[in-house]
């Protein structure tokens, strides 16, 4: 049978919704080099936050971060992927906008947790600084 003729439906079940988002997962981070760039910085605050030992609450304020980070870019792409769908890849003013709002919301939340991994680490190197002085 084609697939063109499969009937698109619900899935069938738990796992399968479970392995079609990791596909999506799969194929942001394969065809996307922001989301790639957002995943380095992620680690490197991951890294960042087990050298220095942060503490809990400190966590839940970087994980949140990352994530959110990673979810918009991940909604993001799934937007430019339906403008280009929709309209065919010819320019459209309106479809510009969309593609251009998503993107700015990946903006604001990449500066926000640029802002959050500066409120957490800059005291923790500035502490380590101070401590290499003595």
């Amino acid at each position: 049978m084609d697939s063109r003729d499969k009937k698109v439906g619900k899935n069938r079940n738990f796992m399968s919704s479970v392995e079609f988002a990791f596909s999506g997962l799969k194929s942001a981070f394969k065809e996307e080099r922001n989301m790639r760039t957002h995943l380095v910085f992620g680690g490197l605050a991951i890294l960042g936050g087990l050298l220095f030992q942060i503490p809990l609450a400190e966590w839940r304020w970087l994980l949140l971060v990352i994530f959110l980070v990673i979810v918009l870019e991940i909604i993001n792409t799934a937007f430019e992927n339906l403008v280009d769908l929709v309209t065919d890849y010819h320019f459209q003013p309106l479809a510009k906008k969309v593609k251009d709002m998503a993107a700015a919301a990946v903006l604001l939340m990449a500066a926000l947790a640029v802002i959050v991994g500066a409120t957490i680490f800059l005291p923790h190197l500035f502490q380590w600084w101070q401590s290499l002085g003595k």
